[in-house]
């Protein structure tokens, strides 16, 4: 049971790594988009596909980082785990992107682009892992910052036995 902790905390972690980023000068307006999540956030879900759902709580803050970022730190926890993570979000202007990465005390760092449609930023990540007995899992996990809103999705599935676990964490001021 602890591996399954570990691989859905990783996913989270993918999905929260979408709020971090490389040094790079943003525009003001991308700025604006970055800064309008300054604050403390906090979400639950569950997390399906096991023997039964199990509660999935969350808390972020983020603030105004150096230069042209936002940082932020996350905690998450499951029923027998607890997952923390940082990082920095910020806009390429060179590549015309947003651009995030983070850490994890799960030993997971990752870097993820974002695909911006007017004020609304959308990460997705695809990752291919091992868990701790060595078995091939499949982590695919989206963070959509939308209307001043931020909601984080993610899958696990396990490619041995196929089994597949979700979860959708809302988060709110």
């Amino acid at each position: 049971m602890n591996a399954f902790f570990k691989v859905v905390g990783v996913a989270l972690l993918l999905q929260l790594a979408t709020l971090g980023a490389s040094q790079v000068a943003a525009g003001e307006t991308e700025l604006a988009v970055l800064t309008s999540y300054v604050g403390n956030w906090q979400g639950e879900g569950a997390l399906v596909g096991g023997d039964k759902p199990e509660p999935f709580r969350c808390r972020m803050a983020i603030a105004k980082g150096n230069q042209s970022k936002v940082t932020y730190t996350g905690r998450c926890s499951l029923v027998s785990a607890n997952l923390s993570i940082s990082g920095t979000i910020a806009f390429n202007d060179e590549r015309g992107q947003y651009e995030a990465a983070m850490s994890s005390n799960a030993g997971f760092t990752g870097l993820a682009v974002g695909r911006l449609r007017g004020d609304d930023i959308t990460f997705d990540l695809k990752e291919r892992q091992r868990d701790r007995s060595g078995s091939d899992v499949r982590i695919g996990s989206q963070i959509m910052l939308i209307d001043g809103n931020i909601t984080v999705n993610f899958e696990v599935e396990f490619n041995n036995s196929g089994d597949v676990l979700r979860a959708s964490v809302p988060f709110a001021r």
